[in-house]
């Protein structure tokens, strides 16, 4: 069967249903065991923690941008998962010349939910993807706005690095109601002078990539001292899969005032 992923490249796979599946990206590692492949999935990242069992059950292929290709030829995969902004192109395009690449390009939250159904069809388990995604709807229709709060989401330290628009954050941002005061890309750095020009009402403290921890709150309190700053679970941020379906109770225990 031939399919088409989300940035636009046929992606063939062979014999049927694949059997032996990598994936390269975490949020897309946990929806796969979601929707039932956890006999067919058989290499994972070192950043792909759930489930937690997985770590001791598939084998390491690697990082996200930094791929074992012998280790992964060896698996003889016939469907590698990976998505265009978390992995690295040249990696990437090394493993297409010999494996089936099914890529991801997940900006919006409709991104998300057509890889979910796309991920589905093609691994077999499209009832199952149909049902997050209906979870994923449901949980949505009751996500509270906040107030509309000028806000910096952090991503990374030394250098300070911020999530723009263009980019899953920025959608998850705004979706909640909250302006995110970093419009200049996606990815922006910013100095310790322009971050405390920006004069956001929060700086948002993401817990990954960068672990940011309370320490780190403190340090930005003194650089911005008239901005409120907090911790938050990255991972509701910016996790694309099955993650989604927690993510609107988490933005609802939010307290942004």
């Amino acid at each position: 069967m031939t399919y088409t992923d989300q940035v636009g490249n046929n992606v063939t796979t062979y014999n049927g249903t694949p059997e032996r599946i990598i994936s390269l990206v975490p949020s897309q590692t946990e929806l796969l065991a979601d929707v039932g492949l956890e006999q067919h999935v058989v290499g994972i990242t070192k950043f792909c923690i759930y489930p937690p069992s997985w770590r001791e059950t598939k084998t390491i292929v690697g990082g996200t941008k930094n791929f074992h290709f012998e280790t992964i030829h060896s698996l003889k995969p016939d469907l590698i998962i990976g998505n265009k902004e978390e992995n690295y192109q040249e990696g990437i395009v090394t493993l297409q010349e010999t494996h089936p690449v099914w890529l991801s390009d997940i900006v919006t939250l409709e991104d998300a939910r057509q890889m979910i159904l796309a991920i589905g069809t093609l691994t077999g388990r499209l009832p199952a993807a149909t049902t997050i995604v209906d979870r994923i709807n449901t949980a949505f229709a009751a996500l509270r706005p906040l107030p509309p709060k000028r806000v910096v989401y952090l991503i990374w330290r030394d250098p300070w690095m911020a999530a723009g628009p263009g980019t899953f954050i920025d959608t998850m941002l705004t979706g909640l109601g909250l302006i995110n005061a970093v419009q200049q890309s996606r990815y922006p750095t910013l100095t310790p002078a322009e971050l405390a020009a920006l004069a956001p009402d929060y700086i948002l403290l993401s817990s990954e990539p960068y672990p940011f921890r309370q320490k780190h709150v403190e340090e930005l309190r003194q650089l911005c001292p008239t901005t409120r700053c907090i911790l938050v679970d990255g991972e509701m941020f910016s996790w694309y899969g099955s993650r989604l379906i927690q993510a609107p109770a988490y933005f609802n225990s939010l307290t942004l005032t």
